[in-house]
């Protein structure tokens, strides 16, 4: 994707478009980039080796006070010009290192991706894992939230959202989006064309190549932008600048853009269905005789990822609110099957085009609100777990499974109701993720610990408005 692979590269980069500024990112364990700033001077050669110290202990799911001593060391190969700085900033992504041992840091989430794609080397079974998510989001005009003691509230609004229909706007000019009516209707109804174009140049001039640009099914301003697929770790990295991208670019129009998995009662939520294939010396691996023209590799993929779905979703739905978007009954791909075309199934068979190259799964349960990284790593390893052990993903079903009887749903497993529920079953449900230390004990103890204490027990504590509309008159 780049012509930067070197230390040299990138102050050449640097010297060309006049950046000031080196911005050195990395993420943190819940999934947030994080950032120090350095005047482009204090870049050398030698900082790719030896790294810019940081507080280890204030950035979340990292170090203890007593060990904070962090390095971060830049990865000259990320090498891209912000597009949104007021002063030309050179940004670099960066992995952790350890002062002292000078070795990889376990909890630095790009490592886990780094080690994945390693192992599935070492498998023998491929030597690339492609994944090209779907990110949907909203676009809002105003939000508003707030969480006291004597209040709980939020309220998000849009113009074009269905319940505007009636607000003074000064004037109204309708043409507003029915609830589930987002997909898609042309301007002027469709009020975010002009802005995801200009979200679609930004990640094209940062070499990205844009597949393409949709409003999606719900009211007020949800949106999708798909880009080609990558190799898990470039993926990753991409998955961090496209949410900078939008969420800046919403911004600068005035507006405010959330990957939040459901931020309205009543509508469609927004996941992050993921397209992933496994390829070998330039082959696809997924292409073959069996169903749906799907290789036995790829059925014994989709078996492992069956198999511990339930786990994973504590890594690729890891938020209280991804469970309101996973609700039984409803649109949310809940039930554990798989199915060609078949987009109630949680894992899909995409059936747009019969070349080889083009045969993948879709794994549409995921959600984009927790960090890239490990959710591709865990899916990935679930995969190969599957080809390893040679899972067996069951019968495919191809009826609507939102129209199956109660008994005949009674026999297929559904992904967890809460996010508590998922963090016990990776906790019962990680051995897989172990394998070629590519996650390890400590940081999937850290994850289950971080998630109880700073999200599940705080939420327990808080009532919310419609338990007073249910109870306040009892």
């Amino acid at each position: 994707m780049s012509d930067i692979n070197t230390p040299k590269d990138v102050l050449e980069l640097a010297k060309a478009k006049g950046a000031v500024m080196a911005d050195l990112r990395f993420i943190d364990l819940p999934g947030v980039w994080q950032h120090t700033s350095v005047p482009i001077h204090r870049l050398e050669e030698s900082s790719f080796e030896d790294g810019f110290g940081f507080d280890g202990s204030s950035i979340r799911g990292y170090q203890p006070i007593n060990a904070s001593d962090m390095l971060i060391i830049p990865d000259a190969s990320t090498a891209k010009m912000d597009p949104f700085t007021q002063h030309p900033t050179l940004v670099l992504t960066c992995d952790i290192v350890d002062p002292i041992t000078r070795e990889p840091y376990a909890r630095d989430p790009r490592y886990v991706a780094r080690k994945a794609a390693a192992y599935l080397k070492q498998t023998g079974i491929a030597d690339t894992a492609y994944f090209g998510p779907e990110a949907e989001f909203f676009v809002f005009d105003d939000v508003q939230y707030g969480s006291q003691p004597n209040a709980q509230v939020y309220q998000v609004d849009s113009i074009e959202a269905i319940w505007n229909t009636s607000t003074d706007e000064g004037p109204n000019l309708g043409y507003k989006i029915p609830h589930k009516g987002g997909y898609f209707p042309v301007m002027p109804t469709d009020t975010l064309m002009d802005l995801r174009t200009e979200m679609c140049l930004i990640l094209q001039q940062l070499g990205y190549e844009v597949e393409v640009s949709h409003h999606e099914v719900a009211t007020a301003g949800q949106c999708e932008i798909d880009v080609k697929f990558e190799d898990l770790l470039s993926m990753g990295d991409h998955v961090m600048w496209f949410k900078y991208v939008v969420k800046n670019a919403a911004r600068r129009a005035g507006k405010v853009a959330t990957f939040m998995p459901k931020p309205m009662h009543g509508d469609n939520g927004s996941g992050m269905h993921c397209h992933q294939s496994l390829w070998k010396d330039g082959k696809p691996l997924f292409a073959g005789d069996g169903y749906a023209g799907m290789s036995e590799m790829a059925l014994h993929y989709i078996g492992g990822i069956l198999k511990h779905a339930r786990a994973i979703c504590a890594l690729s739905n890891p938020t209280i609110n991804s469970y309101r978007r996973l609700v039984p009954g409803f649109e949310a791909p809940v039930n554990l099957a798989y199915s060609s075309r078949n987009r109630s199934a949680s894992i899909r068979i995409p059936t747009y085009s019969q070349s080889p190259k083009a045969k993948r799964l879709e794994a549409r349960f995921p959600d984009s609100s927790g960090n890239p990284y490990l959710a591709f790593s865990a899916m990935l390893m679930a995969g190969l777990d599957g080809i390893q052990n040679k899972i067996d993903p069951g019968d495919p079903f191809d009826k609507d499974l939102y129209s199956l009887s109660p008994e005949e749903l009674a026999h297929v497993p559904t992904v967890p109701g809460s996010l508590e529920e998922a963090l016990d079953c990776l906790e019962e449900d990680h051995e897989f993720l172990l394998k070629g230390d590519v996650f390890t004990k400590d940081i999937i103890d850290e994850w289950i610990s971080f998630k109880r204490e700073n999200e599940i027990a705080p939420f327990k504590l808080r009532p919310t408005p419609l338990e007073y509309e249910l109870y306040f008159a009892t």
